[in-house]
């Protein structure tokens, strides 16, 4: 779909990102965790309409962005023992054990999790080990999830991989064909991954957030405004290594 590449406008304050496109009509949202407020518009439609589009819904905007702010937050982690945290929307008990031996972390049971590191390591050193176990535990759920999805939408992805996204869960890139998933999506529960993974993969057929794309999404996966929705109400997480809160779809 052509399009041409967004740029910002700042409006009564606001810092919007404008993108044009081949749609009919202008859209605009608020995209969480902090408020972003995107508009699509169509090739025709000039900055100054759009500017006049926004004036008119500030009231919305504002009352949207509020919303965001003061949505709850998990404390900071400080990855010592006791500590709870998720595994694939499992809360667990960390427990910090000191070995002068390679770093590693295990399931023990159902409801510990051991964070296996060298003596002395700090706070950063012990997230930086329990994200990479995230990264690899959240790597090897994906193949399967392919297998059993992209025949069903019809298309293949090119490429995938895991990341630390600071305003999305997944992102497609429908001209190349690449997806990218959030690493924080290793907290959440496998069927909001598969909604996740099903939603970008989506994108390969219909490149659009329209009619035509929550068609597919229904008929694919009905339970998806559900998921989605679980998606949203998701504590947001505090400052970590390298600052990755997760956000919306």
């Amino acid at each position: 779909m052509p399009s041409t590449p967004p740029h910002h406008l700042d409006i009564s304050g606001l810092r919007v990102e404008i993108a044009r496109q081949r749609i009919k009509h202008l859209h605009l949202g608020v995209y969480p965790p902090d408020g972003r407020v995107r508009v699509a518009a169509p090739l025709a439609v000039d900055d100054e309409a759009v500017r006049l589009a926004v004036v008119q819904r500030l009231g919305w905007i504002r009352r949207q962005q509020a919303r965001f702010a003061a949505q709850p937050r998990e404390s900071r982690r400080e990855m010592v023992s006791g500590e709870s945290h998720q595994v694939f929307g499992q809360r667990r008990r960390l427990r910090v054990v000191e070995v002068d031996a390679p770093p590693q972390v295990e399931r023990v049971g159902l409801t510990t999790l051991r964070l296996q590191v060298r003596p002395g390591a700090d706070r950063d050193q012990r997230e930086r080990v329990l994200q990479n176990w995230y990264r690899v535990e959240l790597k090897a759920l994906i193949p399967a999830l392919l297998a059993r999805w992209q025949p069903v939408l019809g298309v293949e992805a090119s490429a995938w991989g895991v990341k630390r996204m600071k305003t999305k869960w997944g992102s497609c890139t429908p001209a190349s064909g690449r997806i990218w998933l959030n690493l924080d999506l290793a907290r959440q529960r496998p069927a909001c991954i598969e909604y996740v993974l099903v939603h970008e993969l989506a994108h390969l057929r219909v490149r659009r957030h329209d009619e035509q794309f929550t068609a597919l999404l229904d008929h694919a996966l009905p339970s998806w405004p559900s998921l989605r929705s679980e998606l949203n109400q998701t504590l947001l997480p505090t400052s970590s290594v390298s600052r990755p809160p997760p956000s919306r779809l």
